[in-house]
């Protein structure tokens, strides 16, 4: 005779319960970055909508960026540390192959009994982690998640490559995913083309880096051009795909809050989308830079708090970058 295999059961749906976010406290302006590479705050701004960005401090890791945000995002959620069932941190800067960032949030958190892992998905990595969590309230492994992106970039960049050095910066955002009784997180449409994995990627392996004497640590290498026309052909295509998956049209968001990369590439696809212009768009990169997976709950955070969007509202999110990763999904805001 056969053994029946029992089956956990979850959640009818998911949705996020609250939001919190960590900013580090040094501001770098244009002009300090200029006096590394040769450029201008006029040129800067024109090419990427950046007009400072913020610095971790020396001693700040990856791991106490996203515990200043995760913490915040808990105590909002209104549950205790035991509660949670898994922590999942998107990352790309985490200094050490293993163990995880997230083993270690998690810890420190309290939350003890929590299973965690990290995810590299870079800029979509945080979308990813939204569409993992849900799957888990909705399949019953976990009642509550815990979903954080956090980059520390300025450990990961030549500060003196002018493609990349006024760009990338560093901060964390986290949501808590729990359960609902009706629809709040929509389909996710996601994917990668690794034909394009040459668009962001590193200088050189860390073996390359121990093999051929330590001449060159690796560092952050991006094609500027092939990822703005991949951006701009492809993200709005897939961020027209969640909507239509989701049900909902682009006149009945409060919100668009995509990763924010490039200023340009956020006006490309509000035209793509033909947004109305009665939608509030995130516009953070202008004082946050691009903080990677970090950016979108970062910019959600700042636009409930400064009242930019109403809580409980509508909003599309979609996070594009290395691999060339992307992931898109609508959601209820907390």
């Amino acid at each position: 005779m056969t053994a029946r295999i029992q089956t956990p059961t979850g959640a009818p749906y998911a949705r996020i319960l609250s939001v919190g976010s960590y900013r580090p406290e040094r501001i770098v302006t244009n002009a300090e970055v200029c006096q590394r590479i040769d450029s201008t705050d006029e040129w800067i701004r024109e090419r990427s909508g950046i007009a400072e960005r913020r610095y971790a401090a020396p001693d700040e890791s990856v791991v106490d960026l996203a515990v200043y945000a995760a913490e915040k995002a808990l105590a909002s959620a209104g549950i205790t540390p035991d509660q949670v069932g898994f922590v999942l941190v998107a990352t790309v800067t985490h200094p050490f192959q293993t163990p995880s960032a997230a083993s270690e949030v998690a810890y420190r958190l309290g939350a003890v009994n929590a299973a965690s892992t990290d995810i590299s998905s870079a800029c979509a990595g945080f979308c990813y982690g939204l569409a993992m969590a849900q799957d888990m309230v909705r399949g019953g492994s976990a009642e509550y998640v815990i979903v954080v992106g956090v980059e520390k970039l300025t450990d990961w960049i030549d500060l003196d490559d002018r493609s990349t050095a006024f760009i990338f910066a560093d901060g964390a955002g986290a949501v808590v995913v729990g359960p609902s009784t009706e629809p709040a997180i929509g389909p996710v449409v996601w994917g990668s083309d690794g034909s394009q994995h040459d668009a962001i990627c590193m200088t050189q392996s860390l073996i390359d880096y121990r093999d051929n004497g330590g001449s060159r640590f690796p560092t952050l290498s991006m094609q500027g051009q092939q990822v703005f026309r991949w951006a701009v052909s492809n993200g709005s295509v897939k961020a027209q795909e969640a909507l239509d998956r989701a049900g909902v049209t682009a006149d009945e968001l409060d919100a668009f809050i995509p990763h924010q990369a490039n200023m340009r590439i956020t006006d490309a696809m509000i035209r793509a989308l033909k947004l109305p212009e009665h939608v509030p768009v995130a516009r953070d990169v202008e004082t946050t830079g691009n903080t990677s997976a970090a950016s979108i709950p970062i910019a959600m955070d700042r636009m409930l708090s400064a009242g930019e969007v109403p809580h409980g509202g509508t909003a599309l999110l979609i996070g594009f970058g290395a691999g060339l990763a992307y992931a898109a999904q609508v959601v209820t805001l907390p």
